[in-house]
């Protein structure tokens, strides 16, 4: 299982990136693998400000559909186009092509708050 060790991570099991106060968001390699098979991800939340722990979307796999929750409070600011034609991505590469969601971080502070690698493989281990 991939876990790398620049990202910060949530008990939901998102992953978040920080660049200044941009941060790119998707779900981990461990959530990809539960979940299996996508076959689409339905996210409407670009220009809304959400809360911490709000749900900007959802991804649908063969078997379930899981709600996708926001790791800290921002405002969505751009929703990966390459997943309307290819929401597979997110199993091939949750950590490159496969990321869901671009934001403006309202609070650095609160993505320092999340897990780091080593606590979320803790986690899921």
């Amino acid at each position: 299982m991939n876990v790398p060790a620049n990202l910060r991570y949530t008990k939901e099991h998102e992953w978040i990136s920080l660049d200044g106060n941009i941060a790119t968001i998707g779900i981990t390699d461990f959530a990809q693998g539960e979940l299996g098979d996508i076959v689409y991800v339905d996210i409407a939340s670009k220009g809304k400000s959400l809360g911490a722990d709000e749900v900007f979307g959802t991804v649908e796999a063969v078997k379930t559909v899981s709600d996708l929750f926001l790791p800290v409070k921002g405002t969505v600011t751009e929703i990966n186009p390459a997943l309307e034609a290819q929401p597979e991505l997110v199993n091939s590469e949750p950590y490159g092509d496969g990321w869901m969601i671009k934001m403006t971080v309202d609070n650095i502070a609160d993505v320092e708050a999340l897990l780091a690698a080593d606590a979320y493989l803790a986690l899921v281990s």
